[in-house]
């Protein structure tokens, strides 16, 4: 995938995640601190670092953060941990620990296609929470 398609997507994807975790009023809580925060002002986190093509798209590996954990902290990688466990079960982190050496590339049209989705999820997750971009 070129760089200006990644960087489309990455975009998209972000906004997508951080309006998946948000509730009604557009707040979400921080994945790794319980921290609320805006969906404008987070970051879309990964457990498993987003050079792992194989994750860096994940839905499960991806979750809403406060910018001080995804930027300052590290990542904030325990605190993340344990609300990974608490929102999809024990076996989570084993799962993404071996599916980050699955080898991932994604072409220009899958791209493509991968940006449309997300901007109608996007689109449809601002309507039904009343939301402004």
């Amino acid at each position: 995938m070129n760089k200006t398609l990644k960087r489309k997507l990455d975009d998209i994807f972000s906004k997508y995640i951080r309006l998946r975790d948000s509730n009604e009023n557009g707040i979400f809580r921080c994945i790794s601190c319980g921290k609320p925060v805006s969906w404008k002002n987070g970051d879309n986190g990964h457990f498993v670092n987003r050079q792992h093509m194989s994750l860096r798209y994940s839905e499960v590996n991806c979750n809403a953060q406060c910018r001080h954990c995804n930027r300052f902290d590290e990542g904030n990688n325990i605190g993340y941990q344990r609300g990974l466990i608490e929102k999809y079960g024990d076996e989570i982190i084993n799962e993404l620990e071996i599916a980050k050496y699955r080898s991932n590339s994604i072409s220009d049209v899958e791209a493509r296609i991968m940006i449309n989705y997300y901007k109608q999820e996007v689109a449809k997750l601002l309507k039904e929470k009343n939301l402004k971009k």
